[in-house]
């Protein structure tokens, strides 16, 4: 499984936020966000993700979408 970046891109700005905010909300350093995102999502922390779907709002499907995706993108 991979992690959808683009949709997850895509979520983050339909939110209003940037990547940088997203990574502060989460407790992260900006750069390691960049770094986790370059890396097609696949080195966030289970409760990484966790704190990305409450931030961004995601229902069920679109956190199934993002972060269980059969493709990287």
């Amino acid at each position: 499984m991979h992690v959808n970046v683009n949709k997850l891109k895509g979520k983050i700005v339909e939110c209003g936020l940037t990547q940088e905010k997203v990574a502060e909300f989460i407790g992260i350093d900006r750069s390691t966000f960049c770094r986790k995102m370059k890396n097609k999502g696949l080195e966030f922390s289970v409760g990484e993700m966790h704190s990305i779907c409450r931030i961004l709002d995601l229902s069920s499907e679109d956190a199934i979408g993002i972060f269980l995706s059969d493709k990287s993108q």
